[in-house]
């Protein structure tokens, strides 16, 4: 019997995918596992494989063509099968069919017309979309110089986006004939980022409007365009430069589950990883990186005071960026604050026990981050995220945490936090701290948060409260231990107290259910025994 294949939601903000390249054609016998075709989505580029075996009796969306998620992308049965009830009547194409073929010339013609202005040999590269939220990049600093040979895998530029700088490589080989955006300056996403070809070749007409339309109708370079996005995120961690062998649907569960895709042995085909083995990953302690560029340690850029003298900075587009998003937040979503103060003695004498243990040191931050990602199993309303006419709860605990840094604020991620051990969270805090502020962190290690968590106690500060961070309903600000006289047992005695200020979004948590939250945090802090229950 023909299995319908639709078009797969590859990331959590796809809404249709196109096809970059098709590996079968309509007639082709498909085995598990076989790749089908690429897909692009909003962020890159992903191999997509059959999980059925037949024939290919019908393509719903042709190469470079795009269809919304859940639509029919392919059928697969068996041969001479009738499927004109699936596709609504429709014939299926056969292959060398004159309908295909017609359907194909127009194609062919459209891609010569786009070639038409860029020279043979030449390459466009355009300004990739490095994160989901991200619409211009800035070019934080060029590493070629027009005329320079360029080779596949050289470091082009380094690109500025709304949450991190990435090294962006190159995937060609030829000689950089243009640099489509000035270092310092900013573009829009898919503008002209630079021409490679071979040397002395006129690319002047190259990047004109005109010539930019035609250029996204090629779908040799619409590919490679998003490979080139695909390739140029991870390559801030040089171990993330391999291409790992992955299935979409494991890629899709590792990113959900906050998995190093490079850290799992794959049991399919030729090692490639599939479901079974994300679902059956035992995740072992992040190492922080012992390489990691010594940050500096101020929360922001040192401005050098001058008497009687005005100065300016011009904005990074981090900056920019922050700025936008805490205002949309801030005059967008209805906060209201409450606060409560903690006895933190049972946890000080907890942590002391466990930083007793060989090779252990955690903070008092790693047990915070912790407890609150046990309170929101009990509380999930809390870890929930409004979306107009309905509101969303996460299926998934991911706690960010604000780092701050020269060029203002970021929040990296802790995907599944609840399932990670006070060593694991340790480790990966302080790894992930150190590379967000030496600009190393990767786009998808700030997304997916469902819940936020902003520590001041180290600078003193003893209560505030914090603006939330989109799309979370909630941020939890953590202010500094005092040493204070408190009552106990009706006797005054020097106690160590904690003040946290949980700042929550009216349109999803409403004032009982935050404080149901922030009563069960301080039972699992003042109480840490509890949080083994």
């Amino acid at each position: 019997m023909a299995e319908v294949i639709t078009m797969p939601r590859l990331s959590d903000t796809m809404t249709e995918g196109k096809v970059a390249k098709w590996h079968k054609k309509v007639g082709d016998k498909i085995k598990e596992g076989d790749i089908l075709a690429e897909i692009e989505t909003d962020k890159a580029v992903q191999d997509f494989e059959s999980e059925v075996e037949g024939t290919l009796l019908y393509i719903g969306v042709e190469e470079s063509a795009a269809a919304a998620v859940d639509s029919i992308l392919a059928i697969i049965g068996n041969e001479g099968e009738d499927i004109s009830g699936l596709i609504g009547g429709a014939a299926a194409p056969s292959a060398g069919s004159e309908e295909t073929k017609s359907e194909e010339q127009p194609k062919t013609e459209a891609v010569e017309t786009a070639t038409a202005d860029v020279p043979a040999g030449v390459e466009v590269i355009t300004m990739p979309r490095l994160s989901d939220t991200m619409t211009e990049g800035k070019v934080a600093k060029w590493h070629k110089n027009v005329g320079d040979t360029v080779k596949e895998g050289d470091l082009l530029a380094e690109i500025e986006t709304d949450k991190a700088v990435q090294d962006f490589e190159s995937e060609f080989n030829g000689v950089l004939l243009k640099q489509g955006v000035e270092e310092g300056a900013g573009a829009p996403v898919d503008s002209v980022l630079a021409i490679i070809g071979p040397a002395g070749t006129d690319v002047s007409a190259v990047g004109a409007p005109k010539a930019a339309a035609q250029s996204s109708e090629k779908p040799a370079e619409q590919k490679t365009e998003a490979k080139t996005e695909e390739k140029a995120a991870p390559a801030v961690d040089a171990s993330s430069s391999d291409r790992v062998a992955i299935s979409p649907l494991a890629k899709k569960m590792a990113q959900d589950k906050g998995v190093d895709i490079h850290s799992v042995q794959g049991s399919g085909e030729n090692g490639r990883i599939v479901k079974k083995d994300i679902e059956n990953y035992q995740p072992s302690q992040a190492k922080p990186a012992a390489s990691a560029p010594a940050a500096s340690a101020a929360a922001q850029v040192a401005v050098n005071f001058v008497q009687g003298e005005d100065t300016e900075t011009p904005n990074s587009q981090v900056r920019n960026i922050i700025a936008k998003r805490l205002s949309e937040s801030k005059f967008s979503a209805p906060h209201y604050y409450l606060m409560v103060e903690i006895n933190m003695d049972k946890a000080i004498e907890a942590r002391k026990e466990i930083n007793s243990l060989p090779d252990t040191k955690i903070s008092f931050n790693d047990m915070i981050i912790k407890a609150t990602a046990i309170a929101l199993r009990k509380h999930p309303q809390v870890n929930s995220s409004w979306a107009g006419d309905k509101i969303i709860h996460r299926g998934n605990i991911n706690v960010g945490v604000a780092v701050a840094i020269p060029d203002g604020l970021v929040v990296p991620v802790l995907k599944n936090t609840d399932q990670m051990s006070y060593t694991q969270i340790s480790a990966s805090v302080k790894d992930m701290a150190s590379r967000a502020k030496s600009k190393g962190l990767k786009a998808n290690e700030m997304e997916g948060s469902t819940f936020s968590i902003s520590n001041l106690g180290m600078f003193g500060i003893e209560t505030f409260t914090s603006i939330i961070n989109q799309p979370n309903s909630a941020i939890l600000s953590v202010g500094a231990i005092i040493e204070k006289p408190i009552v106990k047992d009706g006797q005054i005695v020097v106690g160590n107290t904690m003040k946290l200020s949980l700042a929550c979004d009216h349109r999803v948590v409403d004032g009982a259910t935050g404080a149901q939250f922030l009563q069960t945090l301080r039972t699992y802090l003042e109480s840490p025994l509890t949080l083994l229950l």
